[in-house]
């Protein structure tokens, strides 16, 4: 069934009902919002939206963490894995939260130690806080090298 939501960044938006992901736990700071769609931020960009369906003014920014630290490595729980049913036959897919600050994109950072784990035939999905990484919650995404004064 083909849903329609308005939202403050995007406009009305139709997608198909079977596209909302659900976060059971909620999202950091936000867990009274369970339902999500993840909306691409444009072609060929590494971005995502991950824009809620319950509150029009929330979305946030993902991207796969491998983009930015290719060899990023983050231990799931076994519990966190039977709560997304992971059978080991389709592999759980892995993005983070990405910050940019409004004046100064270059600038925009990647939270390394609040990954989120999604199950893409269960639609469903977590947000893990490692306490065992030494990744950061603001680890730049642009390196110091590559950033234009």
């Amino acid at each position: 069934m083909t849903l329609e939501i308005q939202t403050a960044r995007f406009g009305t938006i139709s997608f198909d009902e079977d596209s909302i992901i659900s976060f059971p736990r909620g999202i950091l700071g936000f867990s009274d919002y369970k339902k999500f769609i993840i909306l691409p931020h444009k072609e060929a960009s590494p971005f995502f939206w991950l824009q809620s369906v319950e509150d029009e003014c929330l979305a946030f920014v993902l991207m796969n963490p491998r983009l930015v630290m290719p060899d990023y490595r983050i231990e799931i729980e076994a519990e966190i894995k039977q709560e997304l049913e992971e059978n080991g036959q389709d592999p759980l897919d892995l993005m983070c939260i990405v910050t940019v600050p409004h004046d100064h994109p270059e600038k925009m950072t990647i939270n390394l130690l609040g990954p989120i784990i999604i199950n893409a035939n269960k639609k469903e999905a977590v947000q893990i806080v490692s306490t065992t990484s030494t990744y950061s919650h603001q680890h730049p995404v642009i390196p110091a090298e590559n950033k234009h004064a």
